[in-house]
């Protein structure tokens, strides 16, 4: 890595930290800095991105991961329920499927090997009445094929022996779902990648990009514009996916897939929470459903509702909390009038819209972007955050 890329990567991370910063290159007539040769650029430093910088780097490459905010895992990665999925719902045989379940395993070992805060204190699925009841034994049968780990049906003495407050004539308990801290596991991601060599730049957009026969060209911007010759280019750029697609020339324009944003409200309640495990109801054609969860302080949430956005928006309208309480009631009827309060969103990079079948993950490697050495993440949504170590080894075979 030519040092004029050493002093960029190092001045933009310092940048995040808030150091001293490093004087400033000296840029040529075009405003940009010369082209730098790198053997392996990773764009995004979600929990995806710095999971693959992490597994790139530790397989022997030179990594600069590529992040166009001030600071990682602002997106997505940082939106969510921070939920340790188990795998249940994915449709035996696809990539959600198997790494998610593989997921599961490794982040639970890798969050107590680390001393990352967690809590594994397991699920509950609850149906309401026969047609619910039909849905819940199918999403059980498809979470054993799937080899998800301790899955049991129970009734709804059963259910109410670990929760009393629900309501529910049936349900499946799952033993190893659980919640973590997101930023936790990013910053230890990172620190992994940094101490086998990877270098992170903030501030650094990827505004265009060329396929050449020596690599592909890419153009960086941001305070301290570049261009990188790389061997090898992984584009984890979650939301914007699409975007850093659509700009790399020599990329088949059928090789890039809409974007569909769907919105994800969540809301929190005042007082005392109501369970100590977290309580599904049964999946959505969108989403697992308007569910409870908790997080790692103990203050109970609901959500993600199921909300389609043309652009980025994370305000929450406060008027939505009538249909939390109707969905909420469903499983727990006890929900005081006036304890929900808006808290925050999130946004999923979804491949499909309203009343479409949902997609699998799409890892395109060289065989489907027909670009040696360039592999495109598309539509990593949920369970995404919890595969993301499996991803990223698919992403270092594809590459290898």
């Amino acid at each position: 890595m030519g040092m004029a890329l050493q002093g960029q990567a190092s001045r933009a991370f310092q940048a995040s930290r808030g150091d001293a910063m490093l004087p400033a290159l000296t840029l040529g007539e075009d405003g940009m800095v010369g082209t730098e040769e790198v053997d392996c650029a990773v764009i995004g430093a979600g929990a995806v991105g710095l999971a693959v910088a992490r597994a790139m780097a530790l397989a022997g490459h030179e990594v600069i991961l590529l992040e166009s905010e001030p600071a990682i895992g602002t997106g997505t990665s940082s939106r969510n329920s921070e939920v340790i999925h188990a795998g249940i719902y994915y449709p035996p045989g696809s990539l959600k499927a198997q790494l998610c379940v593989e997921g599961s395993r490794r982040l639970r070992a890798y969050v107590a090997s680390h001393k990352i805060a967690h809590k594994i204190m397991g699920k509950l699925i609850v149906a309401n009445g026969a047609a619910e009841e039909k849905s819940l034994d199918a999403v059980f049968k498809c979470g054993v094929t799937n080899g998800v780990e301790g899955l049991i049906e129970i009734d709804a003495d059963g259910a109410h022996a670990l929760e009393p407050q629900v309501k529910c004539t049936a349900a499946i308990y799952s033993p190893f779902t659980g919640i973590f801290d997101t930023h936790g596991y990013m910053l230890s991601l990172l620190g992994e990648a940094e101490a086998a060599g990877a270098m992170l730049a903030v501030n650094a957009p990827v505004m265009a990009g060329e396929a050449t026969d020596r690599g592909v060209v890419l153009t960086v911007g941001g305070d301290e514009p570049m261009r990188l010759r790389c061997r090898r280019v992984i584009n984890s750029a979650g939301l914007g996916a699409q975007t850093v697609a659509a700009a790399l020339k020599g990329l088949p324009t059928g090789r890039v897939p809409p974007r569909r944003l769907c919105k994800g409200n969540y809301f929190m309640m005042s007082g005392r929470s109501p369970f100590t495990r977290l309580v599904y109801p049964v999946p959505g054609s969108a989403s697992l459903g308007l569910h409870f969860t908790l997080d790692l302080a103990g203050q109970a949430r609901f959500g993600p509702d199921v909300e389609w956005v043309e652009k980025e928006d994370y305000d929450v309208d406060p008027g939505r909390a009538d249909q939390f309480y109707r969905a909420i009631r469903a499983y727990w009827p006890g929900l005081p009038d006036d304890t929900l309060r808006p808290a925050y969103s999130g946004i999923r990079p979804k491949l499909h819209g309203p009343g479409m079948p949902q997609p699998d993950f799409r890892i395109d490697g060289p065989a489907e972007t027909g670009i040696a050495g360039l592999v495109n993440l598309f539509g990593i949504e949920s369970p995404g955050l919890t595969s993301s170590m499996p991803i990223a080894d698919r992403v270092v075979e594809m590459l290898q």
